[in-house]
């Protein structure tokens, strides 16, 4: 190798490093960005859970409900009176349904009844009606499950009248 060819190498080696340097660099200052999200205020989440409550103490049921916040962790969980203890489990696992695929725990049920492929074993699912996921547009902020009715569909009308209470901040 020549003088000028040992030259020439080192140079396009410099180069070639400082373009990666400097590529890289970019692409880690793009992902320095702050990630910001929404979430249910604990109002918002309380107004949830008393409209719910409300709606099934109308209609004669003695319900627990929980609500998670836009992680799919509990943010209110309530065991009524009257209620087996295992409404409050089941209440969260209509919760975390709703939320892990986005749509009512009773549409996943359905889904999952029709598939010609076992369901999913995701830890704390249920294919049970009455969980429902809280909206901002496509967004899901939450979910609410209800528990204790008789029947998942009463379940769910008591969770849909819950969220109705918080609909005109849900825009």
């Amino acid at each position: 190798m020549n003088f000028f060819t040992h030259i020439q190498n080192r140079f396009f080696r410099r180069v070639a490093v400082i373009s990666a340097a400097t590529f890289l660099g970019a692409a880690v200052a793009n992902t320095q960005e702050i990630v910001t999200h929404r979430d249910l205020s604990l109002d918002a989440a309380l107004t949830v859970a008393q409209g719910a409550l409300a709606k099934c103490h109308a209609d004669g049921y003695n319900v627990s409900l929980t609500i998670l916040d836009s992680s799919g962790l509990v943010k209110i969980q309530i065991r009524g009176d009257g209620t087996g203890p295992h409404t409050l489990e089941h209440s969260r696992r209509k919760a975390y349904t709703a939320f892990t695929f986005k749509r009512t725990s009773a549409e996943t049920a359905k889904a999952w009844a029709v598939s010609t492929t076992p369901p999913p074993v995701i830890e704390g699912t249920v294919g049970a009606a009455g969980g429902v996921p809280i909206r901002i547009g496509a967004e899901v902020i939450g979910a609410i499950g209800v528990s204790g009715a008789p029947g998942g569909e009463k379940d769910e009308a008591c969770a849909v009248a819950g969220i109705s209470k918080v609909s005109s901040f849900l825009k």
